[in-house]
Order: structure tokens, then sequence, then C-alpha cells
């Protein structure tokens, strides 16, 4: 079975992403950035829910046996689902995801030296789902927005601004001028509910071996950390920013002013 076609004529098609969740998100938040989608006849509702999306925004899709995608495509049998986007990929590496208005433009997200894409990718989930304003994320050091990345983020790229940074120093020092807060994530800080963070705040997030940079740390009004009260040393990053971030829903729900 296939469907209706939005592809404009000679234009190039590029890579895949994988998985009924990204699929799913990327057809729902821009759906012209699809080519083509690939549904496994396996895939039961799931199926009849990315075939209606596809219908609904004129986007070409073939249901397929489960062998012929897994031969296609070279992944594990529980990817039902994948989407093809233009050359220019899915995931736009200079201009990140989506431009759609912030949730909460006074909690911004910054990040460096995360280098394993589905930890940025997992990040970057927590991040949607606190309603973030902003990611940055710095370029040098960092895994790039991939496939790999975007199918853990399981569609968060698609809701989310997220900018490519050159120097985190000089972006917490913008930020700083404009009235944010800056915190650092790091195992010595202080617990998150011991700290103001109902205004504007951004949250600095280091890579998996190292944490954030000196300078980086330097730089920050204050550390964010989280009491280890079992055997194990750390939390995954991931794990940790959603601690740290949901802290700071809490405390703006309760003081809503706190919205910037």
């Amino acid at each position: 079975m296939s469907g209706p076609s939005n592809v404009p004529e000679g234009r190039e098609e590029g890579r895949w992403r994988l998985g009924f969740q990204p699929v799913r998100e990327i057809l729902r938040s821009q759906p012209h950035r699809v080519a083509e989608v690939l549904i496994s006849r396996s895939a039961g509702d799931r199926r009849r829910t990315i075939e209606g999306l596809c219908e609904r925004h004129r986007v070409r899709f073939r249901s397929v046996a489960p062998a012929e995608l897994r031969a296609r495509l070279l992944e594990a049998a529980q990817d039902q689902a994948a989407a093809r986007g233009f050359a220019a990929s899915l995931v736009d590496a200079d201009r990140g995801g989506s431009t759609a208005a912030a949730i909460d433009p006074g909690l911004v997200v910054l990040v460096e030296d995360v280098q394993d894409p589905r930890n940025l990718g997992a990040l970057l989930r927590v991040c949607e789902g606190v309603g973030v304003g902003r990611v940055l994320i710095r370029d040098r050091g960092a895994a790039p927005l991939s496939p790999a990345a975007a199918g853990a983020a399981a569609g968060a790229v698609d809701w989310l601004t997220i900018e490519r940074i050159t120097n985190s120093a000089r972006e917490i020092e913008r930020l700083k001028k404009e009235g944010f807060w800056v915190y650092g994530a790091d195992a010595a800080g202080e617990p998150p509910w011991t700290v103001d963070l109902s205004g504007p705040v951004v949250v600095c997030i280091g890579g998996e071996s190292r944490g954030l940079r000196r300078r980086t740390k330097g730089l920050c009004d204050g550390l964010l950390g989280l009491p280890m009260r079992g055997r194990v040393e750390s939390l995954n990053l991931s794990t940790a920013a959603a601690a740290l971030l949901y802290e700071a829903v809490r405390q703006r729900l309760v003081r809503p002013e706190g919205l910037a």
C-alpha cells in the first residue's frame, strides 16, 4: 500500500529516521521535511496511526513486510517505522529543531561535551518534557544531532529550539546580561531545592567523563548537585538533568511569576 506524495519535483532526498515515536513526531511537527515513510505491516494500530498522519499531510508511505524493512535499513526488528528526510536531513545541525514558540523561555539548558549521541538524545527528551525554552549545544566536543540522537530523543528534537554555539563562556556572559542566573550541574553542588530556580535560569550540563569545563564552571553563579544516598557514585547525565530541571519546574509552578 502506498499513499500520496508531497515531494517537490527535483528535490533530493536524504537520511532515514528510525522508530515509531520519532517518525510520528516528525510527521506531527514538520511533515514538509519528510520525503517518504516505510511502516511494517506487523505494526498493528501503530501502522494505522502513521498511515493516517501520512495521508493527512500528503506524505508518501509504503507498508512493507518486517523482513524487507530490516533488510533495507539493517536495523533490529523492533524498529517498525522509518522516515526519510530531504537532503538537508531530518535534523539540521546548524539550525537545530523546531522554531515553535517556547513553552518556558526563561528556562535554558546549555550542553557541552556530551559525546554519546544516545545520551544527547535522552537529554533532549528530558528538556522537551520539562518545557525548556532553548537548548544551547557547544559545537566542539559534542555529539552531532544525528539520526541516533534523534531516535533516542523520541521526537523531542522536532519540538525544541536548539542552537549550536561555539563558545560557552561568551553565551553565559550574554545570558547573564539578559538577567539569567546560571547554574552548573556538578556532583559537589548544592541540592536544587535549596536554590531559587523560579526566575530566568540557565542550567549547564557537562559531558559523560569530565562534566563541565573549568571555565564554564567558574562562570556559574552556583552549582547544583544531587545527594547520592545509595552505593553508586553518580547518575546518568540525562537522569540527573531530569531531577534538576523538574525541581525548577516545581518551583515555577509554585511561583508562576517566575516564568519569563
